[in-house]
This record gives structure tokens, sequence and C-alpha cells, in this order.
């Protein structure tokens, strides 16, 4: 092994269950060669801005479900879309601190994140819940992490970064889910 580092950089929202799914996959992989020399450095990609709106409790219910179905039994496992966050803005400041320390510590950060939302069902907008997690981590939220954010998203926008897809015609809820899932994931390349 070299000991040169390979960062591999993901746009992602934290509350997006396709992309714990592919995160959960890529990490997995990794793990299994060994690969100690490539960490990922997931970059803010706010849905609740690309949207103009939060993601949607009752809907990321549903894709959970499905995903869940489809693709991972093994996962969402203590799901809760009654804890799911109003914002994911807090969090992704908490991951800009972290990377901010190293990305080592940036890819732990946002997998725990994800992992409190989508397999404990934990609120990751909670002050008490992030303040637990940032003390873990010996972490403190600046105003230029919260800036950051903005950033993530202008960036990943100026390099074509596409999120929560439209759909062609009219699709009803679960044809709609069905789509998105397939092109989703289609376009994933591990």
């Amino acid at each position: 092994m070299t000991d040169t580092i390979t960062v591999i950089e993901v746009f992602a929202d934290v509350g997006c269950p396709f992309a714990h799914v592919g995160l959960r996959r890529l990490v997995d992989r990794r793990d299994e060669l060994g690969r100690t020399d490539v960490v990922l450095r997931v970059r803010a990609w706010p849905l609740e801005q690309v949207n103009d709106e939060p993601l949607d409790a009752a809907l990321i219910d549903e894709e959970v479900a499905a995903i869940q179905v489809q693709v991972a039994p093994d996962l969402f496992t203590g799901f809760d879309p009654n804890a799911f966050p109003s914002s994911s803005l807090p969090a992704f400041a908490l991951a800009a601190a972290a990377y901010r320390r190293s990305d080592t510590v940036g890819e732990a950060v946002s997998i725990a994140l994800r992992d409190l939302c989508f397999e404990q069902g934990i609120d990751i907008a909670n002050d008490v819940v992030l303040g637990r997690l940032a003390a873990e981590y010996d972490l403190t939220i600046t105003d230029d992490d919260r800036a950051s954010i903005e950033r993530d998203h202008a960036e990943g926008g100026s390099r074509g970064v596409v999120g929560s897809l439209e759909c062609p015609g009219d699709f009803n809820r679960t044809r709609r889910r069905n789509w998105i899932w397939q092109r989703r994931f289609e376009s994933l390349a591990f």
C-alpha cells in the first residue's frame, strides 16, 4: 500500500436515503478490499435549497421502504420518519467542522450522521444530538463551517451536480419513486 491518500469526493444530502445506501456500500467495499488509502469527502448538497423546501419525511419514508425491499434489507432498520430532521443544514455544519479537522474525521462524522438518522431513528437537526457527536470528536462549529454549505452547493452546481430528479410525464408516487431509484443507481459507478 502507498502513503498517498485517494479522496473520493461526493456531493450528497445527509437526509437522502439513496446517498446513504451508496455511501454505506462504498465504505463496505473499500473496507473489504483493505483500501486504507481511500477516504470519502462528502460535500454538502442541501436538497432543501435545491428544492426550495425541506425534504418531506413521508416521501422519505416511502423511499426507505422501497429501498429496503428492492436493494438494502440490511439498512434502515431503525428509521423513524417522525424523527426525520426538519433541516439538514445543522448536520452539514457539523460535518464541515469535522472535515476542517481532517478527511478521516470528516468521513467518520458524515457516516455517523447518516447512521443516526437512518439506522437509529434520531433527529440529526437536534442541538443535543449534534452536541454529543461534536463532543465525541472534539469539534466546534464555526460561522465558516455554516457558510461552507452554500459554497459546497454553489461548487456542486458549477460542476454539474444534479439533485432531486424531475420525473417526465405524469407519475404517481409509486412510479415516481421507482423511476427515481432506477435513475439514481444507474448513474452511480463504484
